[in-house]
């Protein structure tokens, strides 16, 4: 019996046991969820054991665990490292949700439940493919490491100073993640850029207390009115970001990404109706909306607050306003840098008789782009190609992804996204789902593609 034909004989049984993980409720960011995050590390601890993975612990951090995992099978073939992540997005809204968060139900070759596709179906395959593997060859084809976070959905902060102090244990010649997105269900595509992050929240204080708009309208400081203007010089017309210094070092992206953005062929008009937004006047092309979403440093504000948000007015003149603002950063960019720039700038425009903090959560993270000659990546392509019948796009992440980067440097691999969820399937939001048919072909490709890395493909 082969590899594949054992995972296909086995699909009712591989589908109970994801449906099984989906129903732990592994929130990371709410303590509220603390057990069901200890349930979903012991969960996936088992899995790896009954897979034939002979060390298996979880590794304490300062906030939830990871699960590593290793099988030596001969210390001069490849070694690989698997990473993915066991905590989910909180189900809020759940009166949005079309069936219980936490109760998988399957319909219309779909598995609905919170986390299925971020990313506890993506990250089961690869557990899935290793017990085929020791089943009917009686290990894998090459060494195979394992390292499962618990707090990705929550900034991973323990996860840099994890595979810091595991340094020697997680060595390895590539890292693959379960962890990501394909483009379009339709369309194969590999992940070779993800966008680093840095956020600030800024606070503009006028006078020491509220003060009442009739008696002081006019003469008080009113931090709203300034902060506006403060925000208001962070872009050009066009809605670049304007600040000195924000995108120095950013490096030129892989030219077939370039290439990518032209034949995915985006549909403009249908994004904003997609968004609920109105047409802007005039419409951009779908190569620009693209090369924004994947090519350019953002500066974007998340939240405003100042004076009275309650219901009704209230005459106020509030003593301050705060912004909350994140920044996407491509390849190049230094987080602390970018921040340094925001406050300087943001310090030049203050008006007199102001006051202002910035506060800034954590140091950042940093951009990732992928060798584009990295033997590895043309191995995953071509698998890829076979199983879904179309030679993949590389395609850049809008998002953040911290593990590529912090591999990089830490380890120094590379790491190759090599997920089956794809980016409709409303992960963080309610009714996330995953294609059953993406579970079967995600099987398929990772058994190809482990036996190609093991036999020259790295």
């Amino acid at each position: 019996m082969t590899v594949e034909a054992y995972l296909a004989g086995r699909e009712a049984e591989a589908i109970q046991t994801l449906m099984a993980y989906c129903r732990i409720p592994s929130v990371s960011t709410d303590p509220a969820f603390a057990e069901g995050i200890a349930q979903a590390a012991a969960f996936v601890a088992d899995q790896l054991r009954h897979a034939g993975f002979p060390t298996v612990e979880q590794v304490p951090t300062a906030g939830h665990p990871c699960v590593f995992a290793e099988w030596i099978v001969d210390p001069a073939k490849p070694t690989v490292l698997i990473y993915g992540h066991y905590d989910v997005q909180p189900p809020d809204p759940l009166d949005k949700w079309r069936v219980p968060p936490f109760d998988p139900v399957v319909k219309d070759d779909r598995i609905w439940a919170r986390g299925v596709s971020d990313d506890k179906g993506p990250m089961l395959i690869p557990i899935l493919v290793a017990a085929a593997y020791g089943a009917v060859n009686g290990a894998p084809p090459l060494n195979l490491k394992v390292l499962f976070e618990g707090e990705e959905e929550s900034g991973s902060p323990n996860f840099e100073p994890t595979v810091a102090a595991m340094k020697d244990r997680l060595a390895c010649d590539l890292v693959l993640s379960a962890d990501g997105a394909m483009w379009r269900a339709d369309l194969p595509s590999m992940t070779v850029a993800t966008r680093g992050m840095a956020a600030v929240e800024v606070t503009v204080t006028g006078a020491g207390k509220d003060l009442h708009s009739g008696r002081h309208g006019g003469t008080a400081p009113n931090p709203i009115r300034a902060l506006a203007r403060m925000m208001a010089s962070l872009h050009d017309e066009a809605g670049d970001v304007a600040v000195p210094g924000f995108d120095d070092g950013a490096r030129q992206p892989d030219p077939a990404i370039s290439r990518a953005i032209v034949e995915v062929g985006f549909d403009a008009p249908g994004y904003f109706d997609s968004i609920g937004a109105d047409h802007p006047d005039p419409m951009p092309t779908g190569e620009a909306l693209l090369t924004r979403q994947w090519l350019k440093p953002t500066l974007e504000f998340n939240g405003i607050s100042g004076g009275y948000q309650g219901t009704g007015t209230k005459t106020v003149i509030p003593s301050e306003a705060s912004v909350k603002i994140t920044c996407r950063l491509v390849a190049g960019q230094d987080p602390d840098q970018v921040m340094t720039a925001i406050e300087a700038h943001l310090a030049t425009v203050l008006p007199s008789g102001y006051r202002m903090d910035v506060h800034r959560h954590g140091p950042g993270t940093h951009a990732f782009a992928l060798d584009p000659h990295l033997p590895a990546l043309a191995t995953a392509e071509g698998v890829l190609a076979e199983v879904l019948g179309a030679k993949p796009l590389r395609v850049a992440m809008g998002a953040t992804v911290p593990i590529g980067d912090v591999f990089a440097r830490q380890l120094g691999v590379g790491a190759i996204f090599f997920s089956f969820a794809t980016s409709d399937e409303d992960y963080h939001a309610p009714n996330e789902y995953f294609r059953l048919s993406s579970f079967r072909t995600g099987q398929v490709a990772w058994a190809r593609l482990l036996d190609r890395l093991a036999h020259g493909g790295i």
